[in-house]
């Protein structure tokens, strides 16, 4: 009996090879947008600083503007009033955190929404719903001249350093508020739970329990709070502060006032290396702090 073949099915042959397009031509056109929008004008800006006139490079512009008075008093007072709202808005913020994550009450989840809308609000807004409430012609000093008779209120600060450093606080606590709220909502309860049956008072569990689990998170929020506050122009110019003028607002002056653009091109580098020098510390102590806190886990 003759045997019957089948036919075979062709055999397919080699894949055609696919050219890839190498990994790093994908970061080219972020990488053009960033060296065109951003880092080309912060090369112009530290040329110009060290080239006023075009000719070699030099620091005689940073001699003489190091030399003034006004850059001394700006830059004093630009680190003052960033530490002092720092500090109040990781006091306030950590306070309005253990409120909202740990204390029973109505609206607690709302509260929370709400820093997140918070946080995109415009810096001068807060200013001005702060002079509407304490300025000279505000709610609180009309309030108390309707009741007294007098002819002012007592509540004259907002146009004074302590002014600025409350609508600073103000309006920087919620950046502090967010990273711990999510730092909280991760904490075990049942260490909360454990501490309090064997005897712990509130006090003691926040200081021993609560606070550790946080550091992370307000070093995240106080580091991000101070180079803002460095930064900060807008809260200074709309409470119209007397004799309160910051390293930006000195930019502004020597820039647009004074037509001295070399010197507020030097006062900028200066802020800039500042933020920079502050992130480095931010980058540094949180890297500790997580392996600390690994370490204990």
């Amino acid at each position: 009996m003759a045997s019957v073949r089948l036919p075979l099915a062709p055999t397919a042959g080699p894949a055609p090879s696919r050219r890839r397009i190498p990994a790093w031509t994908l970061a080219l056109p972020p990488a053009a947008a960033l060296g065109v929008f951003f880092l080309h004008p912060l090369a112009l800006v530290v040329w110009q600083s060290l080239s006023p006139d075009g000719g070699g490079p030099g620091l005689s512009a940073y001699t003489e503007v190091f030399a003034q008075t006004a850059f001394r008093d700006a830059l004093r007072t630009t680190v003052l009033i960033a530490v002092g709202a720092t500090a109040g808005a990781l006091l306030l913020g950590f306070a309005l955190a253990l409120v909202i994550a740990f204390v029973p009450m109505p609206g607690g989840k709302a509260i929370g929404r709400f820093v997140d809308v918070f946080l995109s609000f415009p810096s001068f807004l807060i200013t001005l719903a702060l002079l509407f409430v304490y300025g000279n012609a505000g709610l609180a000093n009309g309030l108390w001249t309707g009741a007294t008779g007098a002819a002012s209120g007592p509540f004259d600060f907002l146009h004074t350093p302590w002014g600025v450093l409350l609508a600073e606080i103000t309006y920087f606590t919620p950046f502090v508020m967010r990273p711990l709220l999510a730092a909280f909502s991760q904490l075990d309860t049942a260490q909360l739970d454990v501490a309090a049956s064997l005897g712990a008072r509130a006090p003691r569990i926040v200081r021993q329990v609560i606070l550790p689990e946080a550091l992370p998170a307000l070093a995240a929020g106080g580091s991000l709070v101070l180079v803002m506050c460095l930064n900060e122009f807008g809260i200074v110019l709309f409470t119209g502060a007397k004799g309160v003028t910051t390293l930006p607002v000195l930019v502004y002056g020597k820039a647009i006032l004074e037509g001295d653009w070399t010197g507020a091109c030097v006062v900028a580098v200066v802020n800039i290396v500042l933020s920079l020098a502050l992130y480095g510390l931010y980058r540094t102590l949180t890297a500790r702090l997580e392996g600390a806190r690994r370490a204990r886990a």
